[in-house]
């Protein structure tokens, strides 16, 4: 039977991490609504493909939150959910009805998980590139993946099962500002700072210009290490650069292969 059978979950919450999350969780077994403002999920205009895949399995309908009659069809949802996911800020979800007060006076048995931009500062706000930059993982150009929300939408599996497992009516809060910010421990701690041991000042840990594009080399432990050295016939932490640029990407990898080294070439991406 999966993890999850029988749980029943009601989300409002919009964008990224809330509809990951809930995709993560109708995967468990949980069944699972979601409330959308009459113009539904912003998603919708980002990607809908995606939209479409993260909301397979789940009933989706869209009320008006701030009139009676969508209140009183999403006070129905509440009173059969489990747990309620949302992504509003405090003040949002006050004005929709979703309040705290609201809930533990309607809904005393309905446990919560509440994403928001930065638990110190909820009402702030915020978005993953911003988080991204504050903790100092972003350089000069936009990140290609979205790591405040991808993680917290982790956490937020993570919560639902907390809550779970929690007496009724708990509130549990997850923020995204906070997911980046442990994120940054190799960058705080100097492996991945310029020259660091992850960061370039390992020969055997980097990205090599190829003959014909990039790979990236990962032979950190002292074994790969011995290995890759002894292959190319080069003293131990000898540099690496011109001898990599002797070769295409893909005899890396088959030499990687060959001799056991974690070498892979560097895709274009999509």
């Amino acid at each position: 039977m999966p993890a999850l059978a029988g749980v029943r979950l009601l989300s409002v919450a919009l964008n990224l991490p809330g509809p990951v999350a809930l995709a993560r969780l109708v995967a468990l077994g949980a069944s699972a609504a979601k409330v959308e403002p009459p113009s539904g999920d912003p998603l919708v205009t980002y990607s809908r493909v995606w939209y479409d895949r993260l909301h397979t399995g789940v009933t989706v309908e869209r009320l008006d939150l701030k009139g009676d009659a969508g209140r009183t069809r999403c006070d129905g949802l509440l009173g059969a959910a489990d747990v309620l996911l949302t992504s509003q800020r405090p003040s949002a979800l006050t004005r929709l009805g979703l309040g705290p007060a609201r809930l533990a006076e309607r809904f005393p048995a309905l446990r919560t998980v509440s994403v928001v931009g930065d638990t110190a500062a909820p009402e702030q706000a915020g978005h993953d590139v911003t988080y991204q930059a504050e903790a100092g993982l972003l350089r000069d150009r936009l990140p290609v993946t979205l790591l405040a929300d991808l993680v917290g939408a982790e956490r937020v599996v993570t919560a639902v099962l907390l809550a779970l497992r929690s007496a009724p009516g708990a509130c549990l809060v997850v923020g995204l500002r906070d997911a980046v910010d442990d994120l940054r421990a190799p960058l705080h701690y100097g492996l991945t700072t310029d020259g660091g041991r992850l960061g370039g000042g390992d020969p055997a840990y980097g990205v090599y210009r190829t003959r014909d594009g990039y790979v990236a080399l990962a032979a950190l432990e002292p074994h790969f290490r011995a290995r890759l050295y002894a292959a190319l016939q080069l003293p131990l932490d000898a540099a690496l650069a011109d001898i990599m640029a002797s070769r295409a990407s893909a005899e890396w990898a088959a030499f990687g292969r060959r001799h056991d080294i974690p070498i892979s070439p560097v895709s274009p991406g999509p």
